[in-house]
C-alpha cells in the first residue's frame, strides 16, 4: 500500500469499545448514534456468572452480552450488513487489514489489550475483545480510534500483530470487521423495542440459573461461600474479580446499568414514553446498588471494611441489585410486549 494514507473518520470518547466502536462507526457513515442508543439496540445488557469460564485464571463475571454480540444484532436489522472475517495468518491478516485502507474502509478489529502499548501499563491486563477502529497508517505506524481513549491514538505495526493475535481466552484470531451497507431510514422505533425485549428476555425469562436476575442471586450464594472454601488471599481474588468486571471493564459504572438507563431515557423522548423515563430511574438507583456493593468488596480486599461490612453484607447487596432488576425488567418486558 502507499506509505501515508489518513481517511476521514470522527472519533468520540466512550465508556464501552464494542458500543463506542458501533457508535462511531455508524456516526461516520450517516446515521447519527449515541453510545447509550448503540448499546440498547444492540442488546447489550445482561449479566452471567460462569465458573467453568476462566478470565486470569477466576470465574467469569460478564454485566454485558457476549463480545460481537451488539454488533451481530445491529446487522440483522433490515438493511445493514456486517463483512467480518477471522484469520490464521497474521500476514494475510494485517495485508487485508491494508486493503481496506486502501478502498477507503475504515476496519474495526477486536484486539487483546495485553499488548496495545499505549495503554498504561497499570491498565494492560490479558483481556482479547478489546474493540477499535483503524482508520489510517502513517509509515509502520497505524492510526486507531479507540473508543475508550479521548483522543486517536497510534500504534506501531508489530504491536497491533501481536495484539490481533494474542492467546487465551476470547483469542481475536486477527478478527475484523465493518459495515459494507447500512439503511439510514431504519425503524428505528422497531429496533428499539427489539433490544428492549431481548434483554429483559434474558435478565428475567431465561431459566439458566447462571445468567440474569438468577445469575447475580446465585453470585451471592457463591459469595458467601468463598470466606468458608478458601484463603483470605483467594476470596479477596475472587472478590475483586467481580469488581473489576463490573466497574474497570469500560462499562461507564455500574456494570453497564447507567449506560442502560441513559439508552432509556432516549427512547422515553423519542417515543414520548414516560413510563420508559421511571424504569431509567430506577435502573438509575439499581446502578447506585451495584457501586454501593462495588465500594464495599473493595474495602474488604483491601482490608478496610467498615463495622458491618463482610462477605455476608456484600452478599445481601447482591440481592438487593437482583430484587430491583426484576422488578425493572419484568416491568420492561410486559411493556414492550404490549406495544403495537
Amino acid at each position: 500500500m502507499s506509505e501515508n494514507i489518513v481517511l476521514p473518520f470522527q472519533h468520540r470518547q466512550s465508556a464501552h469499545c464494542e458500543s463506542g466502536v458501533a457508535a462511531n462507526m455508524l456516526t461516520n457513515q450517516g446515521i447519527a448514534t449515541s453510545e447509550a442508543m448503540a448499546f440498547g439496540i444492540g442488546a447489550g445488557l445482561f449479566f452471567a456468572y460462569l465458573p467453568f469460564i476462566r478470565l486470569n485464571k477466576l470465574p467469569l463475571v460478564s454485566y454485558r452480552a457476549a463480545a460481537g454480540h451488539l454488533l451481530k444484532t445491529f446487522a440483522r436489522i433490515p438493511g445493514f450488513t456486517l463483512q467480518q472475517q477471522t484469520y490464521s495468518s497474521s500476514e494475510e491478516a494485517m495485508a487485508e487489514l491494508d486493503r481496506m485502507l486502501e478502498l477507503g474502509i475504515p476496519a474495526g478489529l477486536q484486539t487483546g489489550v495485553y499488548w496495545l502499548p499505549y495503554f498504561p501499563k497499570a491498565l494492560r491486563f490479558h483481556f482479547n475483545a478489546h474493540n477499535l477502529v483503524v482508520y489510517g497508517r502513517e509509515g509502520n505506524e497505524y492510526l486507531i480510534s479507540d473508543p475508550v481513549f479521548p483522543e486517536p491514538v497510534r500504534c506501531a505495526a508489530v504491536d497491533l500483530t501481536r495484539a490481533r493475535f494474542a492467546s487465551g481466552a476470547l483469542a481475536p484470531r486477527g478478527k475484523m470487521y465493518y459495515f459494507s451497507k447500512v439503511n439510514q431510514e431504519y425503524e428505528r422505533k422497531k429496533a428499539l423495542l427489539d433490544g428492549i425485549g431481548n434483554v429483559s428476555r434474558m435478565m428475567v425469562k431465561v431459566r439458566f440459573p447462571l445468567i440474569g436476575v438468577r445469575g447475580i442471586r446465585f453470585l451471592a450464594g457463591r459469595l458467601r461461600q468463598w470466606p468458608k472454601k478458601m484463603d483470605d488471599q483467594k476470596a479477596d481474588l475472587h472478590l475483586g474479580q467481580v469488581i473489576r468486571m463490573q466497574e474497570e471493564i469500560g462499562t461507564g459504572g455500574g456494570g453497564f446499568r447507567f449506560m442502560y438507563a441513559a439508552f432509556l431515557q432516549e427512547c422515553a423522548q423519542l417515543m414520548g414514553e414516560d413510563s420508559l423515563s421511571e424504569q431509567a430511574e430506577r435502573l438509575i438507583l439499581a446502578g447506585d446498588s451495584w457501586r454501593e456493593f462495588a465500594a464495599m468488596a473493595a474495602r474488604i480486599c483491601k482490608k478496610r471494611e467498615k463495622a458491618g461490612e463482610n462477605y455476608e453484607a456484600a452478599a445481601n447487596l447482591l440481592l438487593n441489585c437482583a430484587d430491583l432488576e426484576e422488578q425493572i425488567f419484568t416491568g420492561l418486558n410486559i411493556w414492550q410486549k404490549a406495544q403495537p
